[in-house]
């Protein structure tokens, strides 16, 4: 008979086979023990499982453990194990109430100088990585790691109590910033596991260019009006006081031009995965933006996004009359449409995401449970809560928690 408590933590490493794990639980199961704890990672065909377990008092570990290792050489794989005292099992059980957060590391490629960086931080912080995954899928060495389409993420479960969230984040963001690579550090809570609403800005968001300024281009005014837009994104112009500027600049304008524009607008890397995975899993999506309803139609029906909201031009006779109709969509604007629709859609604000990159876009980031930053001007980015400056836009769901082949095939 078993006089005191035994707790064994068992490890099982190897070429990972078909039944591999079910023959060894069969061998616990016969003994009737109580797993405690397990996990296994697979990485290149090799196996590393961990189990925990308690051996039954009316056990002993010896017979168990005699048929692991004969059960492991039969399979070919190494088992290791060591007891854990009670003392120290409690000591684990008792760090349940630590805060847990989620730090993703984005990039075209991943390097070991990255993930050192990011691990010093960690360690630094004196919190504990309980698991590190891979959500991106596996990259093909003829792709070429300077192929401008790849897409790398890794994700790390952190524990530990953060007094300040924001020294950590400025040391990771410091590390972004020598090692070009992107990486979020978040809260690990159930709202981050139930996003259901994704609010996008268009201009340079959605699209790679600012409309208004192709607009002024076609009517030979493209640098005075792209300089008032450059300062106003920065955060240097009052917003609304520099869209009335420049729609004034845009007087006379043929309203054909807008057709063209709005059949070339050059629509940004990964827009199209990303509608098509948030559709799939059926994430409401809007179009928050200082730019113009004519395009935002135009990509709301191509995107197939649930809402959309933008400035209206003022059409007189087939021209631009250089005024717009109606109140004007600026960053306070932009929050209270989140606030809005996340109310109608009965959506937690927590579950909301906010996208986009200028001075304007920031209220309506910085109220979403995630806010993010996209290719933005640099005081957007120390600003917003998170950023991406390497990827497109299908990164976000990175972000989220999603994993390449949650993308790719969502009904799998």
């Amino acid at each position: 008979m078993n006089p005191t408590r035994e707790i064994i933590l068992l490890n099982i490493q190897g070429t990972d086979k078909p039944g591999l794990t079910s023959s060894l639980s069969q061998i616990l199961a016969a003994y009737n023990v109580n797993i405690l704890d397990i996990g296994q990672a697979v990485i290149h065909n090799n196996l590393d499982l961990g189990i925990l377990f308690e051996v039954p008092a009316e056990s002993e570990s010896s017979p168990i453990l005699k048929d692991l290792l004969y059960k492991g050489y039969e399979l070919d794989v190494k088992i290791s194990f060591r007891p854990v005292s009670v003392e120290d099992y409690h000591d684990w059980v008792d760090q349940q109430g630590k805060g847990r957060f989620i730090i993703t590391v984005l990039g075209r490629k991943i390097s070991a100088a990255q993930i050192s960086q990011v691990a010093k931080a960690i360690y630094g912080h004196e919190l504990n990585i309980d698991k590190i995954s891979r959500l991106s899928g596996r990259v093909k060495l003829d792709n070429g790691i300077s192929d401008n389409t790849t897409r790398a993420c890794i994700e790390f479960s952190v524990r530990g109590n953060v007094d300040d969230v924001s020294t950590i984040k400025s040391q990771l963001l410091e590390v972004s910033r020598n090692l070009e690579v992107d990486i979020a550090f978040q809260k690990d809570n159930i709202y981050r596991r139930t996003r259901r609403l994704v609010c996008f800005d268009m201009d340079s968001t959605l699209i790679q260019t600012e409309v208004i300024d192709e607009l002024a281009y076609r009517i030979g005014k493209g640098e005075e009006v792209s300089k008032i837009t450059e300062a106003a994104m920065r955060g240097e112009l009052n917003f609304t006081e520099s869209l009335m500027k420049r729609v004034s600049l845009l007087e006379g304008l043929d309203e054909n031009v807008m057709i063209d524009i709005a059949q070339n607008l050059p629509i940004t890397e990964g827009a199209e995965r990303l509608f098509k995975a948030l559709k799939s899993y059926g994430f409401k999506t809007a179009i928050l933006s200082g730019g113009f309803t004519y395009f935002g139609k135009y990509l709301q029906n191509k995107l197939d996004i649930d809402y959309m909201f933008a400035n209206q031009l003022e059409i007189e006779n087939g021209k631009l009359t250089g005024r717009t109709l109606g109140e004007i969509v600026d960053g306070a604007k932009k929050a209270e449409l989140l606030r809005n629709i996340a109310f109608k859609e009965d959506i937690h604000l927590e579950q909301t995401v906010a996208v986009g990159d200028g001075s304007n876009d920031l209220p309506m980031i910085n109220i979403a449970g995630l806010g993010i930053a996209f290719h933005a001007k640099p005081l957007v980015k120390k600003n917003a809560q998170h950023a991406i400056s390497t990827l497109g836009l299908d990164a976000i769901l990175f972000m989220m928690g999603f994993r390449d082949r949650d993308i790719d095939n969502p009904n799998h």
